[in-house]
């Protein structure tokens, strides 16, 4: 598995972000069953069809420990086996939320995701900005129309085809949906033009 922040494109004006980094989310592990006593799983991150890296854990009463492998920099290959414990916090309705208290030293915050290669730490460990505070109009609207499309089953891009109505869709809802999806990427390659300054030209007003 890579270390922290690995094949992300550098900045030097701006921290690096949340969507840069391999991270886990302790409430996706206590819904596959990763956190109860006695469990192994194995998470694996993957852009696409390439995998990102893989981590193993195994859950033990109050804490949940770590075994994975990273390198930095093309580096020699690391073994990591370290625990991160877990608190609960009483639910409105019943039951608890588990929480990752953050193993970096001097940390213990508890929070809901780890991020990571080298040591799994908190957002604020690592100095990490969220990624969405760099967005500008055509991101959000990119990121929005590529929402739409996993939900009607088209393949993720907005430069691809649309894709066929889910049988299990209205055909109201489609229609609407699929509007909606094409005023989004419209907006995007009006933006995405506006920065090669090609907008007058494939964009008149």
């Amino acid at each position: 598995m890579g270390g922290p922040g690995s094949g992300r494109g550098w900045r030097c004006d701006s921290k690096p972000t949340t969507d840069e980094y391999l991270s886990l989310d302790v409430r996706v592990l206590a819904r596959k069953g990763m956190l109860r006593p006695g469990a192994f799983g194995v998470w694996q991150w993957k852009r696409g069809e390439q995998s990102r890296g893989s981590i193993s854990t195994r859950a033990e009463p109050g804490r949940v420990l770590l075994i994975y492998r990273h390198r930095q920099e093309g580096g020699d290959w690391k073994d990591e086996s370290y625990p991160v414990f877990i608190e609960r916090t009483p639910c409105h309705f019943g039951g608890s939320r588990p929480w990752f208290v953050c193993p970096a030293a001097g940390c213990g915050r508890r929070v809901a995701i780890l991020y990571g290669g080298g040591v799994f730490a908190c957002r604020r460990c690592h100095k990490l900005a969220y990624g969405s505070t760099r967005e500008d109009e055509g991101d959000r609207a990119v990121r929005a129309a590529n929402r739409l499309r996993r939900r009607l089953g088209w393949k993720p891009g907005i430069l691809n085809e649309p894709g066929d109505k889910p049988k299990w869709m209205r055909w109201e809802t489609f229609e609407r949906e699929a509007a909606q999806h094409d005023r989004l990427v419209e907006e995007s390659l009006r933006v995405m033009a506006r920065r090669l300054g090609l907008l007058t030209r494939f964009f008149p007003k």
